[in-house]
């Protein structure tokens, strides 16, 4: 397997793992776990960092060698998942803070 190959799947699968955890977080803020969401939100950064680390490492590479790599399908794939766990992230935050509001104003009407 190319060089290029195996960073596209470190990538891939970094921010696939990131995204799960992402993911999670959010079922566990459902059932008011929020200890358990921050360890998963934490988790994912942990992956989303090393996908992002073998990214940047990429578009390093090809900056000191003054040319452009070829792209391909899978290194588009890998950046598209890149961007996908870094909005899901946004998003789980969001969802999380949500469940917070919904259990404080439950609580208060109980």
């Amino acid at each position: 397997m190319e060089e290029l190959e195996l960073i596209a799947f470190k990538i891939i699968s970094s921010v696939g793992t990131a995204r799960s955890c992402y993911i999670e977080a959010i079922q566990a803020a459902k059932t008011g776990d929020y200890e358990q969401s921050a360890k998963l939100i934490a988790e994912g950064d942990e992956s989303f960092a090393l996908g992002h680390d073998a990214h940047a490492g990429l578009l390093t590479k090809e900056a000191n060698e003054g040319q452009g790599s070829a792209v391909s399908l899978l290194i588009l794939h890998a950046e598209d998942q890149l961007m996908s766990a870094e909005a899901f992230k946004t998003i789980a935050q969001e969802f999380i803070d949500t469940h917070k509001r919904i259990d404080a104003l439950e609580a208060k009407l109980n």
